[in-house]
């Protein structure tokens, strides 16, 4: 098969290393790509935002079949443009991928399922906003409501606080997402992923894990888009696994359905669990980033027969076989992420890091100019290792950081830490 990835992420280098190493593929393509993915897949400068140029593009290329990586293209609904021209692609069209694009979307959702998640309230006007938080307690959550690429969530411990979230998102700080804002109950618990494929009937559970949204090490410093994460996640075990697809995933799955728009692709559910009873964070309509990249190393050439099976809805005869063993990233960024930070740092060492089918540095954000490996990203790069237990992967992987030469990056350095 001829196969096509949209992206040029960590997450998408991820899923080309898992796909390079199924036989059914016999040509890899991405656009954009990065340096990491240019290394095994033929990169393409493409508008992977335009469906009329990635069309042509897949036509002329005769390509076998699209797997889009980011949330944009889905939200712009790539996906239902090109399985209404007739091509074989993973990921929902427009209408289901409102449950990433509106978090107000998916509050609606949940309340026609009846779904467990925060209570919540959503406002277009920041002043109705700052009203309904100086009547609540704290700590508070607050939202963009829109695509905010895993930025745009405040947990506000003072009102002080909560009201800088919502001036920030009314000024604009998150350019994709919308002039709104939902604002919602603190949730206590333990924060896990989990990761359905979906075929429009059958929803199949493809893995669990952990990620680290802030910035800096002890859980400090503002969200960012995940600094490191592992799988499985230990706290999603099989009976509570069980409990947040019969509560939750389920319940969603029917609310689309019954609406007109069964979803295929994906589901991200990010949960929060407390005494063994998940709820409701939120969804994202792709595999995480960096999540996606620990199911890819447990997962390796078989990712690529499961997410195909989920495109020719075929899941109902579909198992994911896993090994015993556990995975972990660590994320590399550039110094100033989430805010401000420098293009252009030179990194060094990479060629001299070992990639095994336990070990990869998967490429985030780079970009080779004068054949120097240089940042272009805030997340950087995802050095990734699997083991027999979390211990040992953890070990390998900081081992393989440490010998990144690059002043100019940062990583936490507690990843994994909680579940030891």
């Amino acid at each position: 098969m001829k196969i096509l990835i949209l992206g040029s992420g960590g997450r998408e280098h991820s899923l080309a290393w898992a796909i390079k190493q199924n036989p059914k593929c016999d040509t890899l393509l991405c656009a954009p790509g990065n340096a990491g993915i240019a290394q095994i897949a033929e990169c393409y400068s493409l508008d992977i935002m335009n469906a009329a140029t990635v069309i042509d593009f897949v036509k002329g290329q005769n390509v076998d079949f699209v797997i889009i990586g980011p949330e944009a293209p889905l939200v712009a609904d790539i996906g239902g443009a090109l399985r209404r021209a007739g091509v074989l692609t993973f990921g929902p069209d427009q209408a289901a991928a409102q449950l990433e694009a509106s978090k107000n979307f998916t509050k609606e959702v949940c309340s026609d399922g009846g779904i467990p998640t925060a209570a919540y309230a959503h406002f277009t006007n920041a002043e109705a906003a700052k009203a309904y938080v100086k009547m609540q307690s704290t700590p508070i959550v607050i939202k963009a409501d829109g695509l905010a690429t895993g930025k745009g969530v405040v947990i506000a411990t003072n009102e002080a606080t909560a009201l800088d979230a919502i001036d920030a998102i009314f000024a604009g700080q998150f350019a994709d997402s919308a002039a709104a804002v939902v604002i919602e109950e603190f949730m206590e618990g333990e924060e896990a992923s989990l990761f359905v494929l979906c075929d429009g009937e059958t929803a199949l559970p493809f893995g669990t894990a952990k990620d680290y949204k802030r910035a800096f090490n002890g859980d400090r410093g503002p969200n960012t888009g995940g600094m490191g994460a592992y799988s499985p996640a230990s706290i999603l075990d099989t009976v509570t696994l069980d409990k947040a697809m019969k509560e939750i995933v389920e319940p969603t799955l029917s609310v689309l359905k019954e609406r007109g728009t069964p979803y295929q692709g994906v589901l991200y559910a990010g949960l929060i669990i407390k005494d063994g009873n998940p709820r409701l964070v939120e969804y994202n309509v792709r595999f995480g980033d960096p999540e996606c990249q620990v199911l890819m190393m447990r997962l390796g050439a078989q990712a690529f027969d499961l997410i195909e099976a989920t495109a020719h809805g075929a899941l109902a005869n579909t198992r994911v076989n896993w090994a015993d063993d556990f995975a972990i990233t660590i994320v590399m960024a550039t110094k100033g992420y989430p805010g401000q930070y420098p293009k252009g740092s030179v990194i060094k060492g990479l060629n001299e890091l070992p990639e095994t089918s336990k070990s990869v540095c998967f490429h985030a954000g780079t970009t080779l100019i004068d054949d120097k490996l240089t940042a272009s990203g805030g997340r950087v790069l995802n050095v990734t290792a699997r083991a027999d237990n979390l211990e040992e992967a953890r070990i390998l992987a900081y081992s393989m950081v440490e010998r990144v030469d690059w002043l100019e990056g940062f990583f936490r350095k507690d990843i994994g830490i909680s579940a030891l």
